[in-house]
């Protein structure tokens, strides 16, 4: 994408922010997300996954896991909405995906409780289930075996 990354240089300073500074901060940005037109959407996705990457793996996972736990306080419409964005992102340029730390992102899911890991679970199998089958075959090949168990795929 053509010019700053702003989405990006947020999220890599909220990946540096203590705990009771991230979360409130976190979730406001992702509640603010769905009054965004389309196109400011498509560029915070676009721009997260071009930062995640770049993000130091311990600040990552500690957003990551915030990030994870708001998402199970949200409405399933909301995180629908927010993993539906990501996941057609990843189902038409898998390679986005393939920078990340597959392993230690699956490992981050492991350390929430089981009920949040269920809800999160459920809404990815949703939403996969529900795109074309050009769509879900790029999506199933970047997700590795042993996550693909952990979702119950």
């Amino acid at each position: 994408m053509v010019g700053e990354n702003f989405a990006g240089n947020i999220i890599i300073n909220l990946a540096n922010l203590p705990d009771f500074l991230r979360n409130p901060i976190l979730k406001k940005r992702m509640v603010e997300f769905f009054s965004l037109s389309e196109p400011e959407k498509m560029e915070v996705i676009n721009n997260a996954l071009e930062a995640g990457p770049t993000i130091p793996f311990p600040n990552f996972s500690k957003l990551f896991k915030t990030w994870l736990k708001i998402l199970t306080t949200l409405s399933e419409e909301q995180r629908e909405g927010l993993f539906s964005a990501y996941i057609n992102e990843v189902a038409r340029s898998p390679q986005k995906l393939i920078t990340f730390n597959i392993d230690g992102i699956l490992e981050i899911f492991l350390t929430l409780e089981e009920s949040e890991r269920e809800i999160l679970a459920n809404t990815i199998k949703k939403i996969i289930s529900n795109l074309d089958e050009n769509a879900k075959k790029r999506i199933m090949i970047v997700i590795p075996e042993n996550a693909k168990k952990h979702l119950k795929f």
